[in-house]
């Protein structure tokens, strides 16, 4: 009768370490999920603020009219001055990529495999030192463009054209904002890759040596 009972309560002792365990498995699958949700959205609304931030410095590059873009000297415009062209394209490409990119990493579980989380971080990193040199350039020339350089003969020119010049200071400040915008991304899109995939010489060197483990 001892013997049956001990071995009950060995039984319900080891149905109870089972369930516990299984209750610990489930709280961190869901703590897991939980962030992993929270990382989602979060980088989901970092790529969506862009949007609107790439169409704005875009459209008020474009939108200078023809009064504040004319003067005694002649004319000007975003189209005869490299940096500013760069601008405008850069934003263009920025607003689309930030959108279909928000799109994407709105979808659970993705990216699923090593190539598709390198490839959205080697896409972001490049979009992110594109925009800011786009900002840096345009910012440079804006600088010139008001205060002048006589050590290479380039007067003011802002008083002349007062109102593009605000114009294109108001667009490089926004897209020196996307800027920032596209750093905060690339961390999340790094953080997300290096915790989730080993890095390629490290996987790689890992599959060999299980390659050879298992061929000794």
């Amino acid at each position: 009768m001892m013997t049956e009972e001990k071995r009950l309560e060995k039984s319900r002792s080891v149905d109870e370490a089972a369930s516990g365990d299984n209750i610990y498995i489930d709280q961190q699958a869901a703590e897991e999920e939980a962030e992993s949700i929270r990382l989602r959205t979060t980088e989901t609304l970092l790529r969506l603020f862009p949007v609107g931030l790439c169409v704005a410095a875009l459209v008020v590059m474009l939108k200078s009219s023809p009064s504040q873009t004319t003067s005694d000297l002649g004319s000007i415009s975003y189209s005869t001055l490299g940096a500013f062209k760069y601008l405008v394209h850069a934003n263009g490409i920025c607003a689309g990529y930030s959108l279909v990119s928000a799109a994407v990493s709105a979808v659970p579980r993705w990216p699923s495999t090593m190539s598709g989380a390198w490839t959205l971080f080697l896409l972001d990193n490049i979009l992110t030192y594109a925009i800011l040199a786009a900002g840096a350039a345009s910012t440079e020339l804006v600088f010139l463009a008001y205060q002048g350089d006589d050590k290479v003969t380039w007067s003011a020119a802002c008083t002349d054209f007062a109102g593009f010049c605000r114009k294109a200071r108001a667009s490089a400040i926004i897209t020196l904002l996307v800027a920032v915008f596209y750093i905060a991304i690339s961390f999340v899109s790094s953080y997300r890759l290096f915790s989730k995939f080993d890095p390629p010489i490290a996987a790689a060197t890992a599959q060999s040596s299980n390659v050879d483990t298992s061929s000794s």
